[in-house]
């Protein structure tokens, strides 16, 4: 038995397909590209599964994602160790106040310290726009250790001012 389904494609293929109508079989040449496309799918599962162990794969990754947020939380860290050294009384209280943490590397007051940051501390381009709830995780790490580097210093230092 067979199916139909329903196929979209952008006007310009349409109009070329249409001089084209009576030279192809268009339920042939589809069925055999997505045979095709499957088959490779397929293929390329069953290497994985066969030619490697998945298990130890995923540990190694694993490894490597936990060594990666330490890197990117300690940059984090030393730039917020750097920046409230320097930091104006005022500002130190402006940025020790922030409750969503991640929202302030989209602050109209932080936003260019952030954007040099990022490069200084040489990570991925500086995220342009928000939601802070989707930054990658390299995004939140530095900005945890952010955070940590500051209140770590706030708090050697807001008792003895």
């Amino acid at each position: 038995m067979t199916q139909k389904i329903t196929l979209s494609i952008p006007d310009m293929l349409h109009e070329r397909l249409t001089e084209w109508r009576s030279s192809f079989n268009f339920s042939k040449l589809f069925q055999d590209a997505l045979t095709e496309a499957i088959e490779k799918k397929e293929n390329f599962q069953n290497r994985l599964s066969n030619d490697m162990d998945m298990g130890e794969i995923i540990k190694r990754l694993r490894r490597e994602k936990l060594t990666w947020g330490k890197k990117h939380f300690e940059i984090g860290k030393k730039e917020a160790l750097g920046w409230a050294r320097t930091a104006k009384y005022e500002a130190l209280l402006y940025v020790t106040s922030f409750e969503r943490y991640y929202d302030i590397i989209f602050d109209p007051q932080m936003i260019h310290y952030f954007k040099q940051a990022y490069q200084t501390a040489g990570l991925v381009p500086y995220p342009e726009a928000g939601p802070a709830e989707q930054l990658p995780d390299h995004d939140k790490k530095f900005i945890d250790g952010w955070f940590n580097g500051l209140h770590e210093f706030w708090d050697q230092v807001k008792d003895r001012i």
